[in-house]
């Protein structure tokens, strides 16, 4: 991004080529930093966290358990009130039975494995509630720049003016942008060394100002720029180049025109590349019954070619900074679970802003302190390992309470009791023996979680579409 003297440069800022002095005029709480981090705190702080589930069950288990006692223990002593040491064994055996052993293991025993199990898929789980809320998101919403693009312009295409040859004209643009730090120099000569092309010697660099660069080669100056270049200096392109250009710029990426002299020779169009993993994630995310959303502060022409190539929903071009969140909010605000998937500063108050924050790759450290699942690669294809690994362990977990509910629904009443008229009484010490079984029986059902983990081969496992 170009800057002038008088304009405001933000704190962190890496000057690419020349010196640069700054004066300071915000300090501490007035800096951005100090503003993204508001925005953060604000975020969190307006969402409601929703109780978990484990400890809604347990605390129900309680009642159940301490109501179940104190009933068998009035009734037993109503109907035996000569035999206090039968009432007190009806009541042992109802709290032995009911000792929540088995719904103690069910959630944290998932938790533990699904923790696991992520981490070697490079999963890191930072919030129990957010890779719970992923199984019911409704809109993934990404950030485009490095997160569904590698963050790095390259060179998409080249058309050359009548009579011109393209490796000679992209050899002359390298030699130009060999002394230039800009990102679109870096991708003009990665192209160049990737062709292999004959790069001339150059002298003379000079920096066109926010327009681009020249130099000197073979006794001719050679700029590298900006379409208005050509229009300060009254240069008109060759038909054939205008042509060209639109067919260029149609998927929005940026035009560079190689001027040789007084004549445009090429027109280069360079873009941030798309990730190839990102269309299969898009499309995997369709699958599972979600849709999904980009927001990004390029123009909409851009973001509209990005999200055509990948067949994303929604759009949203042109976003501020501060604006990112706003855009979670409003998804919010229609009736949708957000995920939000981003790696930067800027990204950290729409992270903590959404159901579910996912900080992807080498994200800031602002954005993996906002999020509540950090993804260790850049492959956007992990948000699906993210969300299928959240749908299997609420399935686990569903599993375990249903069936630490339904042991506790049948045994208790048999400890109780309630089969004495027909001579079937259940000591204390059975009761402890189907209290153990019932707790093997949930740690087993969880390691069945880590046997599909081990079964399902490749690196990604589709989720199932979530039922409505």
């Amino acid at each position: 991004m170009t800057k002038r003297p008088g304009d405001t440069v933000v704190g962190g800022s890496i000057v690419r080529g020349g010196a640069l002095t700054v004066r300071i005029s915000r300090v501490g709480d007035d800096t951005a930093l100090a503003g993204v981090m508001r925005l953060v705190s604000e975020a969190q702080a307006s969402r409601s966290p929703a109780q978990l589930l484990a400890d809604r069950a347990a605390a129900i288990l309680f009642y159940v358990a301490l109501g179940a006692a104190l009933v068998t223990l009035v009734v037993w002593a109503l109907l035996r009130p000569e035999d206090p040491a039968f009432v007190l064994e009806r009541v042992v055996t109802v709290l032995v039975i009911a000792c929540p052993h088995a719904l103690g293991l069910a959630i944290p025993l998932v938790v533990q494995l699904t923790t696991a199990i992520g981490a070697r898929r490079g999963i890191l789980v930072r919030s129990r509630e957010a890779l719970e809320t992923a199984r019911s998101v409704d809109v993934v919403l990404f950030d485009k720049t490095g997160t569904l693009t590698e963050g790095r312009p390259v060179l998409r295409g080249i058309a050359v003016a009548p009579g011109a040859d393209e490796a000679d004209a992209l050899g002359l643009a390298a030699a130009v942008e060999r002394r230039s730090e800009h990102p679109l120099a870096r991708a003009i000569e990665a192209a160049a060394l990737e062709r292999k092309v004959r790069v001339p010697r150059s002298s003379g660099f000079r920096a066109l100002e926010g327009r681009g660069a020249e130099a000197t080669i073979d006794g001719r100056v050679v700029a590298v720029a900006g379409p208005r270049v050509a229009t300060e200096r009254g240069i008109l392109l060759d038909p054939e180049l205008v042509h060209a250009s639109r067919e260029l710029g149609a998927d929005g990426a940026t035009l560079v025109h190689v001027l040789d002299g007084d004549r445009v020779v090429a027109v280069l169009a360079l873009g941030d590349a798309v990730r190839p993993e990102s269309a299969d994630a898009v499309a995997g995310l369709h699958r599972a019954g979600m849709r999904v959303a980009m927001l990004t502060g390029d123009a909409h022409r851009v973001a509209d070619a990005v999200a055509a190539r990948l067949g994303i929903d929604e759009v949203n071009a042109e976003v501020l900074p501060g604006q990112k969140a706003d855009v979670v909010a409003r998804l919010q605000s229609a009736g949708a679970k957000v995920a939000m998937v981003g790696d930067g500063v800027n990204d950290a108050p729409a992270l903590a802003r959404a159901d579910v924050g996912i900080a992807i790759g080498a994200g800031t450290d602002v954005a993996i302190a906002s999020a509540g699942v950090v993804l260790a690669s850049d492959d956007p294809r992990a948000v699906l390992d993210t969300v299928a690994l959240s749908r299997a362990a609420y399935r686990k977990m569903q599993q375990n309470l249903a069936w630490a509910t339904g042991y506790n629904v049948l045994g208790i009443p048999l400890a109780a009791g309630v089969l004495a008229g027909v001579g079937f009484v259940m000591p204390p010490a059975v009761g402890a023996a189907v209290m153990s079984v019932s707790t093997i029986v949930v740690a087993l059902n969880a390691q069945l979680l880590r046997a599909r983990f081990a079964q399902s081969g490749g690196h990604f496992w589709p989720p199932r579409r979530r039922q409505r």
